[in-house]
């Protein structure tokens, strides 16, 4: 009998969709990609797993499974998954191994340099038939960019910045070599925010991280500083950031994630066109797709198959003690 195996959304990159194949594994998609689907979904067939992509998995959803044995993320974050109602059930939480990092880093730079050169704004007065010559940018060599959290993703873009001729510093409470990085170390996260030009966010949403660029914070920010995000919406109090670009005091953002997607129609980012936004996809390359459907679907069929774990993308470590099938 085949693996039962949902993917939470229209599609899988092919790439993962035949590793699923090759293995026996039956694959099933969403057709209208909303919640209440998934629920449904849900308690329509026994999954043996899901490969959750961006819509929340709810403990009531994980609830109504009572075959699931693996969750595999369509990716790195995994705040929209309910990992300890997973773990009470005894379910494996595994990420994806870093295969979209690449993609995020350039999209991160991306989103700098249409903030910095203000490349939207001009390229829409273009359209409206003016020629906006006497608009100025900001050059980033010689300015210096402040890192937080500076894991794979961060650490790219480190070497991005670093060649485009900025000076970095980085703040990770959570790394310990410290000294194997070429950057500079802030002590803290105030103190880094008081001394960059631009600020790039690539941390986790956690209970510690959640709303911590306030409106104090973005108050310590330098005047005429930039801040990205390309991590977690929930990072930001977006109200604050608003206010603190339109106010001028920043002299932009770029912002590719919010707190809750797609936007509403009073979104107080929408009236600022210094704001440059797009909708959650740094990770959203023919590269990074393909690579993220094979990691998952790798998780996918190491936990059902070969009774197996990795345990570098294993979310919920406690969750070992639980499983009635030992894992190598």
């Amino acid at each position: 009998m085949a693996l039962e195996v949902l993917m939470t959304a229209k599609t899988l990159a092919r790439p993962g969709i035949d590793l699923l194949e090759q293995a026996g594994c039956s694959l099933s998609f969403l057709i209208d990609g909303t919640e209440a689907e998934l629920a449904e979904t849900l308690r329509s067939k026994p999954f043996d797993a899901v490969i959750s992509r961006t819509l929340a998995l709810t403990s009531e959803m994980i609830a109504t499974a009572p075959a699931l044995r693996v969750i595999a993320r369509h990716g790195v974050g995994h705040n929209n998954v309910d990992v300890d109602a997973a773990t009470q059930r005894g379910i494996p939480v595994l990420i994806a191994d870093n295969a979209n990092g690449q993609s995020v880093a350039e999209h991160t730079l991306a989103l700098l340099l249409a903030v910095a050169r203000r490349i939207p704004v001009l390229d829409a007065k273009i359209r409206a038939g003016a020629w906006p010559r006497s608009m100025t940018g900001l050059q980033l060599s010689g300015r210096t960019a402040g890192i937080v959290a500076f894991g794979a993703i961060g650490q790219k873009v480190g070497h991005m910045l670093k060649a485009v001729g900025m000076n970095i510093i980085a703040f990770d409470p959570h790394i310990s070599d410290k000294a194997a990085h070429e950057v500079e170390w802030a002590g803290s996260l105030d103190a880094l925010l008081s001394r960059c030009d631009v600020v790039s966010l690539h941390s986790p949403l956690t209970a510690e991280t959640a709303g911590m660029i306030d409106a104090e914070r973005l108050a310590r920010m330098k005047k005429g500083a930039i801040l990205i995000n390309t991590a977690r919406g929930g990072l930001i109090v977006e109200e604050a950031l608003a206010e603190a670009v339109a106010s001028g005091h920043l002299a932009g953002a770029g912002i590719d994630t919010f707190m809750d997607e797609p936007l509403a129609a009073d979104h107080p980012f929408k009236p600022n066109d210094r704001i440059v936004m797009t909708p959650h996809m740094g990770g959203s390359t023919d590269a990074a797709l393909d690579g993220v459907a094979l990691s998952a679907a790798q998780n996918v069929i190491d936990m059902l198959i070969e009774s197996q774990i990795d345990r570098r993308l294993l979310v919920n470590p406690t969750v070992l003690d639980r499983l009635t099938t030992p894992v190598a």
